[in-house]
């Protein structure tokens, strides 16, 4: 199977593999990469692997190193050879019975978990017996490059053997063959990014490497996708709610940009409403072979899979996943599809043990609750025992403080989106209405009730894959208009949502996950 589909990652150990073993070395000064280390890294690079460095690193648990002192060596030695993708270490010693030190199988894990690549399409590279070990317990594939420190049994035991890391990246690399590099375009909001996530990650498993193409309003969400190698921001004409006038200069820089890339392939993933014609059209200008997108319009000659039949009622992550498939993508084994982040988040501190995130903001006004409504919620979910956070944008600061008023915890604008998606993970469960941070909840597996304005089907852009609760009137005259400003006095789609309704979906919730944790 390694062969067929090829290799999406490569994982490498670093004393002895990238650079010369120099015992328990804390000093940059000392780092000396092995000869030809770079230029087989930048091939590897070129080919669209993605790279991380898993590395033993017990002179920290023998009191000889300190954190501080291997993250300047790893800034070093990435001074001297290229970026890497991620860095992982096991700071134990060998008796302290982790599962992260090789030959344990744990870093191997992490690493293909944080690059978004399944760990049977990662190579392990080292020069001892525990990096082969580790890589084939995690299901890697491991290539060994001995030093003159490798056993004779080590070398006779490593399922491919490779003289330097010039002759393991050409095994990689001709165990390789056919992978297209692929363009892939989601050119909405965040919450649309995140809804394509486990699409694109079916695309980036069968592909040499994944770019998105992607609106300035969904940068952010973008980057926390994994299996996404690169990354394309087009403020789009035709699918901005606030689109710039058309530019000729910038579609020609565009499409010179897209020629220069050479991408094998397009996917354009699109919502309902949205027409993916503009688009292959200047893919079609840039080179670009072969595109695949659904249409109801005829596309002339624009697209090579044009997929249609799509049942209105399924949601966005199903039918952005049904046009991969037809474009020859499918999840590998073993992904369940649901939305998903790259790892690790960062770390938030001053957050309470036990809390609920209250999000009253909206991308648009007409799926926000009305602000007064929102502070009722906070204080009903406070007065009912519930610790409560209050999130928001940085232009949303006013309101979060008007929400949290003196009894929720305000962190409005002062949250990047990781760092929110972080605060997102760790509540048990999230009031929201049909925004991003909704569908970033869903991604990190937290259960969200949903204050779904019916101005958009719900059936489409409902939280994805975790329990919700929806609240609010279904058949409000709004419904179905996809209006940004809501059309009907008093917004009584959400304005009529009371407290008490509020506190008896969080504590279903909560209830529910309480018994599964």
């Amino acid at each position: 199977m390694l062969q067929s589909q090829g290799f999406a990652a490569a994982l490498l150990d670093r004393d002895g593999t990238l650079v010369a073993d120099v015992p328990y070395n804390g000093n940059p000064a000392e780092v000396r990469p092995v000869p030809g280390a770079k230029e087989a890294l930048d091939r590897l690079r070129a080919a669209g692997l993605r790279l991380a460095v898993v590395s033993n690193q017990s002179g920290i648990a023998r009191g000889l190193l300190s954190h501080e002192q291997v993250r300047r060596v790893n800034e070093r030695i990435e001074e001297l050879l290229g970026p890497f993708d991620a860095w992982h270490y096991c700071p134990h010693g060998p008796d302290d019975a982790c599962d992260c030190r090789k030959p344990a199988p744990g870093m191997i894990h992490a690493a293909a978990e944080a690059l978004g690549v399944p760990v049977e399409r990662c190579v392990m590279i080292g020069d001892i017996g525990a990096d082969a070990t580790a890589g084939l317990a995690a299901g890697a594939a491991a290539v060994l490059v001995p030093t003159p420190v490798t056993r004779a049994e080590e070398v006779a035991a490593a399922p491919v053997v490779a003289t330097d890391l010039a002759a393991a990246a050409d095994w990689i690399l001709a165990a390789s063959p056919g992978r297209p590099k692929v363009l892939v375009a989601r050119c909405d909001s965040a919450g649309d990014v995140l809804l394509t996530g486990p699409a694109i990650r079916a695309v980036a498993a069968r592909a040499a490497h994944t770019t998105l193409l992607c609106g300035p309003r969904g940068l952010d969400a973008a980057r926390l996708l994994p299996g996404v190698d690169e990354l394309i921001e087009w403020r789009v004409p035709w699918i901005d709610p606030q689109p710039p006038p058309v530019d000729s200069s910038e579609i020609d820089a565009l499409v010179k940009d897209l020629e220069a890339r050479q991408f094998d392939q397009a996917v354009i993933f699109t919502s309902f409403h949205q027409s993916p014609l503009p688009l292959a059209l200047l893919l079609r200008l840039a080179g670009v072979p072969h595109i695949s997108a659904i249409s109801e319009d005829y596309p002339g000659s624009l697209l090579d899979v044009r997929h249609r039949g799509i049942d209105e009622n399924i949601s966005e992550v199903e039918r952005a996943r049904s046009l991969a498939a037809a474009a020859g993508f499918a999840l590998p084994a073993g992904d369940d599809g649901r939305l998903r982040l790259r790892q690790p988040l960062p770390a938030v501190t001053g957050l309470p043990d036990d809390y609920v995130v209250v999000h009253p903001g909206a991308s648009v006004p007409a799926r926000a609750c009305p602000a007064e409504r929102c502070r009722e919620f906070v204080a009903a979910l406070a007065a009912a025992g519930h610790r409560v956070v209050v999130t928001g944008a940085d232009r949303e600061r006013e309101l979060t403080r008007y929400v949290a008023a003196d009894v929720g915890l305000d962190l409005g604008g002062r949250t990047t989106m990781p760092a929110l998606a972080t605060v997102l993970s760790r509540a048990r469960c999230v009031v929201v209405a049909n925004t991003g941070p909704a569908h970033l909840a869903a991604a990190v597996g937290t259960p969200v009730v949903s204050l779904f304005a019916p101005t958009v089907p719900y059936e489409k852009w409902h939280p994805y894959g975790v329990p919700v609760r929806r609240l609010g009137d279904a058949d409000a005259p709004c419904r179905d208009t996809r209006a940004a400003v809501c059309p009907v006095a008093g917004h009584p789609c959400l304005s009529t949502v009371s407290a008490a309704e509020v506190v008896a979906a969080v504590e279903a919730l909560t209830a529910q996950r309480g018994g599964e944790d």
